[in-house]
């Protein structure tokens, strides 16, 4: 993927970061090419604003069409416009979406090998592997989990972020009443005083009070959560809270990933966020084996042979870091 050329409208750095949004939408990039990117947007600041704006647009015409299609299949199925022949560009990418519904849905980047375009338009984000303490206010602090991308999305009444993906950890102290609140996917989190994990991943999102009082609340339903308590949402809606392990939750600011009878898939899915490439386990039987331990986030390169002894996986190493467990 070659840089984009330069243009002369009437606003030629919007122009280029739409046509870099366009082509690592509609494309298949690599990392290259994502550098290639991270490379202009260090440019100036004004580059960074123009791609944050141009990002913002993809995401609000990806909004309006998804509100578009959500109306249209209540009434009757629609079927998609077929592949179109002409080259793509940020003009039908845009007007398409909102106007047919065809752009709706964010490309997410094969095995999530990269950050998708809504993770790099975040304030802050960081990569796999990497952690970060991010002070909001001299009452506010958020310490950011591996691949986890957060945006700020000021208000006059309310502090409020927004955590796109990922997982994060708020000490809130607010001595005001203007409350902090947390967007994440469709819910929402509140408090003024507490401490609380939340996990934004594959579309579930998970809020843990590690102490104070936290308030939850998605589609018109809200849980209040007192320490050691935990509520999970998604599209099936929130649920009831649960008690849980505040400690193992919590863990990963120490370091350590503890699980307590889980999946091997699952376990997998975890420690695929912080190790350098993809394990995939291709046997059904291997996936449902149940773990019980507790590992080293820096010392993850072990976690394939441990695996391996302990379960009697096959395993194979592809390029890319790619490993197959079977």
């Amino acid at each position: 993927m070659t840089e984009p050329p330069r243009t002369s409208g009437p606003d030629p750095l919007l122009d280029e970061a739409l046509d870099w949004v366009v082509r690592l939408k509609a494309g298949a990039p690599t990392r290259v090419d994502v550098d290639a990117l991270q490379r202009w947007r260090a440019q100036s600041p004004g580059h960074e604003e123009a791609f944050r704006q141009a990002a913002r647009l993809l995401r609000s015409a990806s909004a309006a069409a998804k509100e578009l299609a959500d109306e249209t299949a209540s009434a009757s199925v629609v079927a998609l416009p077929s592949r179109p022949s002409r080259p793509l560009t940020r003009r039908i990418v845009l007007g398409g979406a909102i106007a047919a519904a065809a752009g709706y849905v964010m490309i997410r980047p094969p095995l999530d090998m990269w950050p998708s375009i809504e993770e790099l338009s975040a304030d802050y984000r960081t990569g796999k592997g990497e952690q970060r303490k991010v002070m909001l206010a001299p009452d506010i602090s958020v310490e950011l989990n591996t691949q986890t991308s957060l945006a700020l999305r000021p208000t006059p009444n309310e502090t409020r972020i927004e955590l796109i993906s990922g997982e994060a950890s708020v000490v809130a102290r607010r001595s005001s009443s203007t409350p902090l609140v947390m967007l994440a996917r469709d819910g929402r989190i509140s408090t003024l005083q507490a401490d609380f994990n939340a996990r934004c991943l594959d579309g579930v999102v998970s809020v843990t009070c590690l102490d104070g009082i936290v308030t939850v609340e998605q589609d018109g339903r809200s849980v209040q959560l007192r320490k050691a308590e935990q509520v999970t949402y998604s599209r099936a809606g929130l649920q009831a809270s649960l008690p849980v392990d505040a400690k193992q939750v919590a863990a990963w600011q120490t370091g350590l990933l503890i699980f307590r009878d889980r999946p091997l898939a699952s376990v997998v899915d975890e420690v695929n966020r912080y190790r350098a490439g993809k394990i995939i386990i291709t046997n059904a039987e291997l996936k449902r084996r149940l773990v019980n331990g507790t590992f080293q986030v820096d010392k993850l390169d072990n976690f394939v042979a441990q695996v391996e002894q302990l379960f009697g996986a096959r395993i194979t190493s592809l390029p890319g870091g790619v490993v197959l467990m079977s």
